[in-house]
């Protein structure tokens, strides 16, 4: 007994350590996602204070946090977050709901697949961007146009990512269904929009990025504010710093919507 109790004990010591380990190696990883940020902004700092990057094209990060202050205390910032994040937001849900709903239909039935799949193949290679001015003619130069450009740009990566994630469920839940007569309610939900949920999620991921993007270049032509306004503005006015805080801005919303999604994917999919 005590020479089992003895190799229990040196069996929870060796366990103990290599957790130890594991720890001070997340740590030391976590330590590196701080670190290399702070590292490239302190050496952006240097470089321009030094002389040796021009000023004029790249200020330092001091100047830009003080610019950054100065428009939160004027209030000009909460003025283009608020109208970005509102076209951003509309304009997402506009796309990704379609989406979903199409690309589940799609990937249920064939008739549907075969009738829609064409005209999402022939009309996914054109950009929405290139199509802005046709939008702008229809819907004016208002947050509608911005709307409707993000929710095509958004739509397409989602129907396609739900129909292949339906399509792509194992096909043994499909002949356990059909054993069981499923009716097309449970199959729906407990097969379908479960099956493809990793897939979708995939979609909306690219969704919320390629959001972003378009919502900058939409902002660039027929706007009065906004994000992609502010850059643009700032460009034309040689205004730097100002111009450097509507990119930190778009690339900071960039990472809290990509956490946020990671997130509901790690709530939604435990087992992934």
């Amino acid at each position: 007994m005590e020479k089992q109790q003895l190799i229990r004990d040196e069996s929870f010591e060796v366990e103990q350590r290599e957790w130890k380990v594991r720890q001070r190696k997340e740590r030391g990883k976590q330590l590196l996602t701080i670190v290399s940020p702070i590292f490239l902004l302190l050496l952006w700092e240097v470089l321009s204070r030094t002389g040796i990057l021009d000023i004029r094209f790249f200020p330092p990060p001091s100047t830009i946090v003080q610019t950054f202050y100065d428009m939160i205390v004027s209030g000009t910032m909460a003025q283009h977050v608020g109208v970005s994040l509102y076209r951003i937001f509309i304009g997402f849900l506009a796309g990704v709901i379609p989406g979903i709903i199409i690309g589940l239909l799609m990937g249920l039935y064939s008739p549907i697949r075969h009738f829609v799949q064409p005209i999402v193949m022939a009309l996914m290679p054109i950009p929405t961007l290139a199509l802005l001015p046709i939008i702008i003619i229809l819907f004016g130069i208002g947050d509608l146009s911005k709307v409707v450009t993000i929710a095509g740009s958004v739509f397409f990566p989602v129907v396609i990512n739900t129909a292949a994630g339906v399509l792509n469920i194992d096909k043994i839940y499909l002949d356990v269904a059909n054993n069981y007569q499923t009716s097309r309610r449970d199959f729906f939900f407990k097969i379908a929009l479960p099956g493809s949920l990793p897939v979708m999620l995939e979609g909306i991921q690219m969704g919320q990025a390629i959001a972003l993007l378009t919502i900058v270049a939409a902002e660039m032509m027929g706007a009065t504010s906004g994000i992609g306004y502010l850059i643009w503005t700032s460009y034309k006015a040689f205004l730097l710093p100002e111009m450097y805080v509507g990119l930190i801005l778009i690339s900071f919303f960039g990472y809290l919507f990509s956490l946020i999604l990671r997130a509901l994917q790690n709530k939604l999919l435990p087992w992934r």
